[in-house]
This record gives structure tokens, sequence and C-alpha cells, in this order.
């Protein structure tokens, strides 16, 4: 076979660019140049043939190398938009149902850490014999004083700064900072001291009310965020603009029923270290109720009587730093779940949006929100809401259940207490069937008849066979806390539906809450009850007699405090109700518009984000949509009739 010239082995060479040369030394001619291409074809007229076929070749890789281009570019064959575009919102809506079951176990975590160790060196620094071993020269009860001074005292102050605390970290950062707080308080005990205890029990009183606030904002948040996602189709949904008033109601009952339900099992958890730990080093009820003679009704002050000593050995250094070490654990794994697992609240924007409405305006409209009467009717229950919960934990579990059974019995009790609380709580899911209410009614009406019964019963101390009864009563007792406290969340999550307010609410919420708190820590040394001769006495009395009384007992009684609060609390709600039936126009400030340029790449939209002046569009009120909320602070908005009951 003939060697093909140099003509017919490339016979499109000057169709391609000439590659650059190959570095290295310049190669030496050639003897003799190559034939001339006619001549060579002439030769070897397959020449042509083969050069059409390479030519043809050419052609048909250019037309192969852009029909990949487009395969690669282009959309797949069984490319589906819409299918794709479910699975987004699908893995959204598990995003945010993973936000509400993270944010609801760090609560529990946190709040069962929290309780678990003040119960545990509670008991142990009211020992005599373990403060005179281990404590002799730094006053331990003074320190327990100013302890639970800090922590019940500090809350008054907090409608001062919690919003402000709110918008400046943001809703999933000022959760982070509360439990990392809590977290501080529980590593304070490694080395009890006053400058170590009395500072972070302090910290902890600063963080009580904006945690909660945060966490209450949050689940709502939650429920507004996976409407979005579930209604993505939607107009308003795409246009990011309000939603319809109620839209998101049945999203809000679901999470903060879970949130609820999760919540209170805290108070199971708090009794871990007691359980486990503490009740192996305490005296039989035999020989610490050997000094008391009333329980109930009859006592004064806190178990009056009880004995000095509880514990029949002391428990060693080193097994306490391992249970503080365990509850440090658990605090720590909050905080993670908190960082890691939660989800922020809102959008960028929005958390622009939030903190640019100047921080005077943040500073005051907690304030101008307690204008709106249906805020101010709900005082009450939410005064009696803090009453109720400290109420179980110290009145009813020390002067009923203690008092009867023995402090090795505190936990079960309480352990009783929270089972109740966290299953009741998912009776607050009847709110998407039955009138919004029911709930808050229902367990008003349950907390009243245990109020009767516990007014008109003193059990006998020492005696177990009122086992059974105090049980019951502490069951009954989480049904009415668990509907109270879940109906008022899911009632404030469908008053207040405006993502701009929902904090303020919640602030407001938890701040009467904790007053009712201080209001319990100042009554501790308050009778049960009081007589009705007793309250006849107290006109006719002189003053010296009152500062006489003043000094004593004052005719005041806890059970007979809680019962009038709660009547209140319920004619309160009943009267705001039917005020909303009657579309009595409530009164909402306004909220200002953000004092930012809108520039930057967070502000990007599709439309109008280039043009000249369309910064100033751009930071428009949602309040726009309400003539009579947006022209005037004192002007009363128009009520909506879907809110209505």
């Amino acid at each position: 076979m003939p060697r093909a010239t140099p003509s017919c082995q490339d016979p499109h060479q000057r169709l391609r660019k000439q590659r650059p040369p190959r570095p290295g030394p310049p190669r030496s001619a050639p003897a003799a140049g190559p034939p001339h291409p006619e001549a060579a074809m002439e030769k070897d007229p397959s020449c042509y043939q083969d050069a059409a076929k390479v030519v043809a070749g050419d052609g048909l890789g250019a037309e192969g190398t852009e029909a990949q281009l487009d395969d690669f570019v282009g959309a797949h064959p069984d490319y589906n938009e819409e299918e794709e575009e479910q699975k987004y919102f699908r893995r959204k809506r598990l995003g945010v149902v993973k936000n509400v079951v993270a944010a609801s176990l760090a609560g529990t975590l946190t709040y069962g850490v929290y309780l678990g160790l003040l119960q545990m060196q509670l008991i142990l620094h009211y020992d005599e014999t373990y403060r005179e071993v281990k404590y002799s020269n730094i006053q331990l009860e003074d320190i327990d004083r100013k302890v639970l001074m800090g922590i019940n005292v500090t809350p008054v102050a907090a409608l001062l700064y919690t919003p402000v605390l709110i918008r400046f970290f943001g809703t999933k950062w000022a959760m982070f900072l509360a439990v990392g707080i809590y977290a501080l308080f529980v590593s304070s005990n490694y080395w009890e001291r006053y400058y170590t205890l009395v500072p972070s029990a302090v910290a902890i009183g600063v963080a009580i009310v904006p945690l909660w606030a945060s966490m209450g904002n949050y689940i709502t948040r939650m429920a507004q965020k996976y409407y979005e996602y579930v209604n993505y189709k939607e107009e308003h949904v795409q246009e990011q603009q309000r939603a319809p008033r109620g839209a998101c109601n049945a999203y809000v009952v679901v999470f903060q029923t879970v949130f609820y339900v999760c919540f209170h099992l805290s108070f199971v958890c708090a009794q871990m270290p007691m359980l486990f730990f503490l009740n192996n080093y305490l005296y039989q009820l035999n020989h610490t109720l050997y000094g008391v003679k009333h329980c109930g009704t009859l006592s004064h002050g806190t178990l009056p009587g009880f004995n000095k000593t509880v514990l029949q050995s002391l428990p060693r250094s080193v097994n306490l730093i391992i249970v503080e070490s365990a509850l440090m654990a658990a605090a720590f794994v909050a905080m993670l779940v908190v960082l890691v697992l939660c989800g922020s609240a809102y959008r960028p924007t929005e958390e622009i949006d939030l903190r640019s409405i100047g921080w005077g305006n943040i500073f005051q409209l907690p304030f101008k929100h307690m204008r709106d009467y249906r805020l101010r009717h709900l005082f009450p229950f939410f005064i009696y809401s803090g009453f109720e919960v400290l109420f179980v934990c110290t009145g009813f579990s020390l002067n009923y259940g203690v008092c009867a059974l023995g402090l090795e019995k505190l936990a079960y009790l309480l352990m009783a207490y929270g089972f109740s609380a966290s299953a009741c709580s998912s009776l607050a899911l009847c709110t998407l069937r039955l009138r919004r209410q029911i709930p808050l009614l229902a367990g008003a009406l349950v907390h009243a008849a245990l109020l009767v019964t516990l007014f008109c019963w003193a059990p006998e101390p020492r005696h177990l066979v009122q086992a059974p009864l105090l049980y019951a009563i502490a069951v009954l007792w989480g049904t009415g806390s668990a509907l109270n406290k879940t109906g008022i969340s899911i009632l404030l999550g469908m008053l207040y539906e405006d993502k701009e307010r929902q904090d303020f609410v919640f602030t407001i919420y938890h701040w009467w809450q904790a007053l009712a708190i201080f209001t319990v820590y100042l009554w501790s040394g308050l009778p049960m009850k009081v007589s009705v001769a007793g309250w006849a006495a107290i006109p006719a009395a002189s003053p010296s007699c009152l500062r006489h009384l003043r000094g004593h007992h004052l005719p005041q009684a806890k059970l007979s405090i809680m019962l009038l609060s709660l009547a209140v609390a319920v004619g309160a709600y009943i009267w705001m109700e039917h005020k909303l039936a009657q579309h009595v126009a409530y009164r909402l400030p306004r909220i200002p518009r953000p004092r930012h340029k809108m520039r930057g790449y967070r502000y990007l939209e599709e439309d109008d984000s280039d043009e000249t002046g369309s910064e100033g569009d751009g930071g428009r009120d949602d309040n726009d949509e309400h003539p009579a909320e947006a022209t005037r602070g004192d002007e009363l908005p128009r009520d909506d009739v879907d809110q209505l009951g």
C-alpha cells in the first residue's frame, strides 16, 4: 500500500486554527519540501474521497457538540417542574416541624435542669447538718434567700429590655442566649459561694421573660411559615403579603399543643436528681414530720414544724459533682439543639425591617399594646397562670403532699402533675373543632373545683392512706394547667397574627406571669385560708392591731387569693369575648416604617430592584392595608369579623 502524502493525511488543515508551537528546541528543516497537493492528488485519486468524508464529519461534529450542550444545559426530558416544586416545599415543611420539635425539646431540657437543680440544692441547704459540716462559715441560708430574691425579683424589670433584646439578637439567638444563661446557673453550683450563686441567680431572673417570650413567638412564627409552605401557590404568599385573617389558626393550635406536650415533661425531668440520687439520703416521714401538727388549710407559712435535719447521711462531694455534671451536660445539649437544629424565625429582610423601626419605638410598643382591651382583659388570666404553676410546686406539694406523705414522695407527686399536664395538653386540639373559649374555661372550671376542695379539706400529717386523693388532685391540677397555658398561647396566636407584634404580645404575657410569681414569692408566709371572722374583723381593727397582724400573719390566704384571681380572670375573659362578638373596635398602635434604605442583594426583586427610586417604595409598612390603624396611633382599627369566635 502506498504511503499517504502530508496533504492526504490532513486535507482540511486550512479550516482549523493554527496551534502554537510546542516549547523546546527548534526542529531542523526537512531536506526537501513536500510535493505539490495537486500533484499528490493526481498520484492518489482516493484523496478526494477522504477529504470529502473528513469535511462532512467536521460538520456533523459541530452539530453533535451543540446537541450535547443542549442536553447538559437545557431541561431534562424527564424533569417535572411541579413535582420538584412539591418536593422542595415538602422539605421546607419538614424543616418547620423539625424547628418546632427542637425548640420544644430545648425548652423541656432547660426548664427541667433548672427546676431539678434548684429543688435539689434547696433541700440540701435546708439540712442543718449539711450546712454546718460543708459550709459552716458562709451563711448558706442567707445566700439561698438572695438567690430566690434574684430569681423572682429581677423579672419585674423585664418589660423594659425584653423587646429590645429580642429585636437586637433575633428570636433564635435570644433563645440561645437565654438557654446559655440557664447553663451558666448550673455551672455556678460547682463552687457554691456568694459571688457565684447570687450573680447567676440574677442572670436567670434577667433571662426568664426573654426566653419564654421568644419561645412563644418562635412557635407562632413556625405555624405561619408552615402555612406559607403549604399554600405556596397562593398569590398573597408569593407576593409576601399578609395572610387572610384566621388562615394560620389551625397550625397555631397544633404547634402550640406540640410545644406544651413537650414542655410539661420538664416537671418530670426535674425530678430525676431527686428520684435517682437524693431519695437515697432522706429520712423517712416519721422523722421529718415529727413536729408537724397541721396540714393544708390549717397550716401557716411553708410547712411549720418540719424537721431541720432531713438527710440521714451526707452525700459525697464526688457524687454531687457527677449529678451536677449530668445536669450541665443536659443544659449544654439544650444549647446545641437551639444552635444547630432551630432555624431562623424570620427571613433576613424581615429581621432587618423589625430592627429598623427604631429602638425607641421598640421600647415603647409593649406599653402601647396594653391599650388594646383584648390584652387588658387577659391580664387576670396571665396573673392566674403564674399563680397556679408556682402554687402546685410550693403550696400544694409542700403543705398538702409532703405534709401527708413525707419528703420522699415529693418527686412522685410532681411527676404525676407533669405527666398529666403533658398528656392533657393534647386536649387543646379540640379548638380545631370547637370554639376557642372551651379549653380556657374548662381548665378554669377544673381548677375552681380543686380550689374549693382544698379550701374545705386539711389532710392529716403522716397518713399514707390519703395518697390516692393527693395524686388525683395533682393529676387534675395538671389537666387544668395544660388547658390554661396551651389555651392562652393559642388565643394570643389567633388574636395577634401580625408578625411585627407577636414578640411584644408574648413579652407582655410572660411579664405579667413573672409578676404573679413574684407575688407568690412574697406571700410564702401567708396562711392557706382565712376565716370569716378574720375578714370581718379587719375594718374594725385599730392601726396598732393591724401592725401586729402584719408582723405575724396577714388575714389573707393563698387559696382565697387564687380563687378570687381565677373568678376575675374568667369574668374578664368572657367580657372580652362578648365585646368581640359585639364588634367593639380595639386599639392597636401603629408599627412605624423601617428607617433604612432597602438596598443590597437581600432586597433584590425581579421587577424594580434596579430602578431609580425603587427604595422609596419598598419601605411601605403592612399597616398601609389598614388605614384606620396606620393614620394615627389614637385611632381605632376596623375589627375583622373572621377573628371572632
